[in-house]
């Protein structure tokens, strides 16, 4: 039983030592590499399936190993616990060594005064009672003690910089706290991304089926998200002549709390990094794309339109590629519907210019927008049961030739293409859509806080310095004093030197001057 306590106080002991905290610091760092290194199933499930697949045994060891989720794998949960014990078992001794040493007195003039790194001393025609007042006087805002020594003799000794320790303090525990909440945050937050058209289109904040992606935390399972709803109106970018975004505006309606039950719309100016800021959440603007607006006329003299987004594939002129899908009006039978579904894929250029019949875009703003499509019919395989991409087709389809190519054509707005059966396809031009981010942290003041100690504990702690100071006076036997003042520096932070000159000499000679 001795030989395990003592294993266990030594562990704890080795534990809780600072250089173990470094060391677990470092660790985690280390383990967080593979986080920003290697794809994460919470963040692309694909990318890591394709990761697996192309580094075969290396990728399955990965994926055992919790590589493809380090942030919620046992050994870096094992890390940040030990690093959180090994913080608290650091700090709390340090505490309570604090508030012990601030119900301490100054510690005991020295005997021999001249054997400190500061001193000085003089005879004074004044007898002990009036040194005595000088000093405290100037030696006010000190933490000092008086005593009386034998042979009539009195000393003081004054601290000062103890408030050096309590910066420090502030600083280790408000990282700590940093921490916790951050490890909170993780656990408790929650991120989505959603596109809107800017037409006037709403977004509800109602559940997980809402998003396009979403990135709960470890103990979210997006059934008690923040309601709140937002509507689209419209929106504005400004552009560089090189074409460098200059600024986005989108201009929204958003309710939430007591609006959702009265129904009242509440306008903002939505801007890149001012998000709005609403029942604890804030809702960011990411950036925007085009949506294509195609009309479709069949050979039965039906009508249909769409309007579905397409990606940008080129960041700084906005060239978009995407697939509008339709399927034929007033046909009930699931096969021969299948054979005519159409889908229109190709590239969107919002200011076109053309080489021939290859057409680019110069800039990102819509000043000539243009479309160079292909036109698909046949099954598009939709009726699959299988997922299937909004921006492209199934390409497996095309290669089993269930879905052909009938048509290629670049389109200005307004213009048509017919294909073969009579079918008419028009591009009526383009629209806006924006791109949200609603991000859900309850520990985001905490952070704040917790940041802003960090900041003042380690200002205080590198501009406070510790320093003490002895004053001895003696009296002689010709009625005159003898004076010894001794200072010594608690840090290794220069700049006592000085200090102590001046107030060695206002303490010898009887100055009132105060301490700047």
């Amino acid at each position: 039983m001795r030989d395990a306590l003592a294993f266990l106080r030594n562990t704890w002991r080795g534990l809780t030592a600072m250089r173990t905290a470094l060391t677990l610091l470092f660790l985690l760092a280390l383990g967080a590499l593979p986080g920003a290194l290697l794809p994460q199933r919470a963040l692309n499930a694909a990318k890591v399936d394709e990761y697996i697949a192309e580094h075969g045994w290396w990728g399955r060891l990965l994926d055992k190993g919790q590589f493809f989720a380090v942030y919620g794998s046992f050994w870096f949960s094992a890390i940040y616990v030990l690093l959180f014990v090994s913080l608290v078992g650091c700090l709390l001794p340090r505490l309570w060594e604090y508030f012990t040493q601030m119900r301490a007195k100054p510690v005991l003039t020295p005997r021999n005064l001249s054997r400190m790194p500061h001193h000085a001393d003089a005879h004074v025609d004044r007898d002990v009672a009036e040194v005595m007042a000088a000093a405290r006087t100037r030696l006010r805002g000190w933490r000092l003690v008086e005593r009386e020594e034998p042979g009539g003799a009195r000393t003081i000794s004054a601290e000062r910089g103890f408030l050096r320790e309590t910066g420090n303090l502030v600083f280790h525990f408000a990282l700590l706290g940093l921490l916790v909440a951050f490890a909170l945050g993780k656990m408790f937050g929650y991120e989505g991304q959603v596109i809107v058209q800017a037409t006037g289109k709403q977004y509800c904040n109602s559940g997980v089926f809402n998003f396009d992606s979403f990135r709960p935390g470890l103990r979210v399972d997006g059934t008690r998200l923040t309601p709140f709803c937002v509507r689209v109106n419209d929106f504005h970018a400004s552009y560089l002549h090189n074409g460098q975004a200059q600024s986005f505006q989108a201009g929204i309606d958003y309710q939430s709390g007591a609006d959702l039950d009265t129904g009242t719309w509440r306008p903002y100016s939505l801007e890149v990094n001012h998000p709005l800021r609403t029942e604890g959440d804030r809702l960011y603007l990411l950036g925007h794309g085009y949506t294509p607006k195609f009309t479709v006329t069949f050979p039965n003299g039906a009508t249909r339109s769409a309007e579905v987004q397409w990606r940008p594939v080129d960041p700084i002129t906005l060239l978009s590629e995407g697939a509008t899908k339709f399927d034929p009006p007033q046909v009930t039978d699931s096969e021969e519907r299948r054979k005519n579904q159409l889908a229109i894929t190709g590239l969107l250029a919002p200011s076109a210019v053309f080489d021939g019949t290859l057409m680019s875009s110069n800039f990102p703003e819509a000043r000539k927008p243009a479309v160079a499509v292909d036109v698909f019919r046949g099954d598009l395989g939709t009726d699959s049961g299988r997922g299937q991409s909004i921006f492209s087709i199934d390409r497996s389809m095309v290669d089993n030739g269930r879905l052909k190519k009938v048509a290629r054509e670049n389109l200005e707005v307004g213009q048509s293409v017919t294909l073969d059966d009579g079918t008419v396809i028009r591009f009526d031009g383009v629209t806006d859509w924006v791109s949200l981010q609603v991000s859900h942290d309850p520990t985001q003041v905490y952070v704040l806080v917790f940041s802003m100690l960090i900041v003042a504990g380690l200002g205080a702690s590198l501009a406070i310095r510790r320093r003490r100071v002895w004053v001895r006076a003696v009296p002689r036997q010709d009625g005159r004093t003898f004076i010894e003042v001794g200072g010594l520096a608690r840090t290794d932070q220069a700049g006592y030197g000085g200090e102590f000159t001046g107030l060695s000499r206002d303490l010898l000679t009887g100055g009132q001057d105060k301490e700047s």
